[in-house]
């Protein structure tokens, strides 16, 4: 892969990423920038109390993330968004919110609206203090969508990426899928995700009777919401996995937030675990975890899917799964939105295929038979 200058590279020193932070709490956007600009490839660059002064920015200076809060005087972040990303279709937004029922399906909303990512924020002076783990999660999200935004502008020369991130050069090696017909589907993802979801779980038809596990990088509460939204999309039973549950044809199962969700076979059936064991990859919970319970129990009779996120979550659980016989296919990098756990499963060779989104949905009922 060709490397751009020391000069244009995304993220170095002498172009650092550019960041404006929204939120109507002075205390907050102070945390932001603090926390933003330890890392020296971070600039913040604009700071706004209001949706009306974050447009009044955007004309000013060349934005790559904005983060943006959702409750807000004046003009709220919802109603903000849309103005946003119609001033500069590029700009990469990460919605941030306190843990609320209310604010996740607000969330989830803005994230269909074109709201890039998602960040559940400190509501409290003991929160900001101790957020250390909020710090690190909301730096690697303004790096990966803004290397994602200056990757994808048009000319741009591709940075240098780190592993499981960033553009790739040269063919992907590719693998048989299972001779077996599959008898469960498992799908991982993180940024980008619930948008994906919405598209290819939505694709899939009223006849795919497979049961599905879910595992997307989200808070509690968040999960809770997020099935709701694919019970709709899908028109199938969809809930967050409960411990002990035995699974079901045609159920969609979600992983709760901050827990883990695995499959453990008792006697004639198979039931979800539920766990509170130690995050992978950062992550709980986490792709790795399920894919690799999930490859135990069903073998080569697995399916999975890796969609868009961030890191390379799924990459080890992918390779149990093709270790067991099973099928795991990809999304491609042109309709992700940040190319890195797809990227890192496509690019380890471990695929039977690398798809665009639009195409996954009808890839996994040619491979169940459904076609």
């Amino acid at each position: 892969m060709s490397t751009a200058p020391a000069s244009t590279v995304p993220g170095s020193e002498a172009e650092p990423y550019n960041v404006m932070v929204v939120d109507d709490s002075a205390v907050i956007r102070g945390f932001f920038r603090r926390a933003l600009e330890s890392d020296p490839s971070i600039k913040v660059i604009a700071s706004a109390g209001n949706g009306q002064f974050a447009l009044d920015n955007m004309g000013r200076h060349d934005i790559d993330v904005i983060v943006l809060d959702i409750e807000m005087p004046v003009m709220d972040g919802l109603t903000a968004l849309p103005k946003l990303l119609a001033i500069d279709p590029t700009v990469k937004v990460v919605m941030a919110s306190t843990l609320t029922e209310k604010n996740a399906d607000i969330s989830l909303q803005a994230l269909s609206k074109g709201a890039a990512d998602y960040i559940p924020k400190p509501s409290t002076a003991n929160e900001i203090h101790s957020a250390q783990g909020f710090k690190r999660e909301l730096i690697e999200k303004v790096k990966a969508l803004g290397m994602a935004r200056r990757n994808r502008a048009p000319g741009a020369a591709a940075a240098a990426p780190a592993a499981g991130k960033g553009l790739h050069a040269g063919p992907i090696a590719l693998c048989s899928p299972s001779a077996a017909t599959p008898a469960v589907l498992a799908i991982g993802c993180s940024t980008g995700g619930p948008q994906a979801l919405m598209k290819m779980v939505g694709g899939l038809g009223a006849d795919f009777d497979l049961p599905i596990f879910i595992t997307q990088h989200m808070p509690e509460k968040f999960t809770a919401i997020l099935a709701e939204h694919l019970g709709s999309v899908s028109g199938r039973e969809t809930a967050e996995g409960v411990d002990g549950e035995v699974v079901k044809p045609g159920r969609i199962y979600v992983a709760p937030g901050d827990h883990h969700m695995l499959v453990k076979p008792q006697g004639a059936e198979i039931i979800i675990r539920i766990t509170s064991t130690a995050p992978e990859n950062f992550c709980r919970p986490a792709v790795d975890s399920m894919l690799r319970s999930v490859a135990e129990v069903y073998r080569d009779k697995v399916l999975s899917v890796i969609l868009t996120g961030m890191g390379q979550d799924g990459r080890i659980g992918g390779q149990a799964v093709v270790d067991a016989g099973g099928t795991v296919l990809a999304q491609d990098e042109a309709t992700s939105v940040v190319w890195g756990m797809p990227g890192a499963a496509a690019t380890a060779g471990m695929c039977a295929a690398v798809l665009p989104l639009e195409k996954i949905a009808a890839h996994v009922r040619k491979l169940s038979g459904r076609l």
